[in-house]
């Protein structure tokens, strides 16, 4: 497949056109970003852990019946991906309160909520991706009822099936967000998970410690992303070999270059 000109230039990716109106090539980057583009920093790994995590995941989605726009990995940082019209949307699920929510309703760091929770926040980096309602969403056209209600039932299947995979391998899923695009398939318009599902979009706490092992390490200044991500590659069965990427110091808004040995299957 031929890679064409670039199409689009994200916080975390880059999509290009190719030969195939149909399809598209996403590429990971490294850049990690917080706070609404406020905090940035590029820390070299990240990309290839997300694009290899992310390519884990909507596999075994896929494999359950959650259609989704992967198509195959084609290197360590690129993916072919259907083309879909993405709506304007990040659609959240938090099985534990931690992060925005805490502070917006001063709920207890850690609280586990009786049942999944879903919000809504509008994609708009210059509004502050605002969070709204239902209501809003079909007032302004951003998605019809029917479409609202088939992601929401696809969101609770993700959310279950996830919880189960990451708990198997001693992690607690506390929320994460996803993304949904429209497609045509067979000739019929359908809604489909978009994106990426890495830990870059959920939070990811070690069963026993409570250790974050997600982008919060970014977003709070922790340190140590890259092994963090690691641990979840190699805890999913991703990542064989011990890569020789030492701790990154992400709380400094440079680039930071280290050779590393991966070995994925």
């Amino acid at each position: 497949m031929k890679k064409g000109k670039k199409l689009y230039e994200g916080k975390a990716k880059i999509i290009y056109a190719t030969n195939d109106k149909n399809l598209v090539i996403q590429y990971f980057k490294d850049d990690a970003t917080a706070f609404n583009n406020q905090k940035k920093s590029t820390i070299e790994g990240k990309g290839v852990l997300n694009n290899r995590i992310s390519e884990h995941i909507l596999s075994n989605l896929s494999q359950i019946g959650i259609k989704n726009h992967l198509v195959k990995r084609l290197n360590m940082r690129e993916q072919i991906i259907k083309l879909v019209e993405i709506i304007p949307i990040e659609f959240i699920i938090r099985n534990v309160a931690s992060g925005s929510i805490t502070k917006r309703l001063g709920i207890e760091d850690g609280t586990v909520l009786k049942e999944p929770l879903i919000e809504y926040c509008l994609k708009d980096d210059k509004l502050g991706d605002p969070i709204i309602a239902e209501e809003h969403i079909i007032t302004f056209d951003w998605a019809s009822k029917k479409e609202l209600e088939k992601v929401k039932k696809m969101m609770l299947r993700i959310n279950d099936f996830m919880i189960g995979m990451f708990r198997g391998v001693g992690i607690k899923l506390i929320d994460f967000k996803l993304e949904f695009g429209r497609i045509k398939i067979n000739g019929k318009d359908e809604v489909i998970l978009a994106d990426e599902i890495s830990p870059d979009t959920c939070r990811l706490w070690d069963s026993i410690t409570d250790k974050k092992l997600d982008k919060d390490r970014f977003r709070k200044g922790l340190g140590d992303l890259i092994p963090a991500y690691t641990e979840v590659a190699k805890r999913l069965g991703i990542l064989h070999e011990q890569s020789n990427l030492s701790a990154v110091n992400v709380t400094k808004l440079s680039s930071v270059k280290r050779k590393s040995k991966w070995k994925f299957q």
